[in-house]
């Protein structure tokens, strides 16, 4: 199967340059384009599993990397289609996260300290339909430290493509203020009310 980059509706940003989401979107574009070239190359590959084994081995590792790029920029951009929305305390999203942190703004809190863990990767809000707790991590570039299964609710890019452009090396937290002033809430609400159903 070959896979098409979508595309997102996203409004001018305040902190985020048109320019930084123009290249932010040509890096997602590459995800889905390398994925796609990696899942043919294997195909290939295959014709021939036991004198291409060392092949095919090394671009099975590098495929989840790819699929994972893709996937986690198709819930970052569209968490600011339609513009910035704060979070409504009333939804059922921010009452359950008061429920099990004691505040919405612990939440964030633990979202923002991930983020600013050295390294590339994302920080990433998970929710366990099965047991009601929520849980974060940092993914590790973007195929390690993911909780298996676990839908997501909040990604949040921090690798440097995501702040160098507008912020330089050392502007991880301004963007990362950025990434909440922009941040479409109902957005988030909406994933975790779907898991209710």
């Amino acid at each position: 199967m070959q896979y098409t980059a979508k595309k997102f509706t996203l409004p001018t940003l305040d902190g985020i340059s048109n320019k930084s989401v123009e290249e932010h979107l040509g890096l997602y574009a590459g995800y889905v384009k390398n994925f796609n070239a990696i899942s043919a190359a294997i195909e290939e590959l295959l014709a021939d599993p036991t004198k291409n084994a060392l092949a095919i081995a090394e671009l099975r590792r590098r495929h989840s990397f790819e699929f994972d790029g893709m996937k986690l920029h198709e819930l970052y951009f569209p968490q600011f289609e339609a513009g910035a929305q704060a979070l409504n305390k009333d939804s059922a999203f921010a009452q359950a996260v008061a429920a099990h942190w004691g505040s919405t703004e612990a939440m964030v809190e633990r979202v923002r300290q991930t983020a600013m863990m050295r390294g590339p990767g994302w920080s990433v809000l998970y929710f366990n339909p099965e047991t009601a707790a929520f849980h974060m991590s940092f993914v590790g570039e973007q195929h390690q430290g993911h909780f298996a299964t676990l839908p997501i609710i909040l990604a949040l890019d921090v690798w440097e493509h995501a702040y160098l452009l507008d912020h330089g090396a050392a502007g991880k937290a301004a963007y990362i203020d950025a990434f909440f002033k922009n941040l479409n809430w109902s957005v988030c609400e909406g994933r975790f009310e779907a898991l209710q159903k």
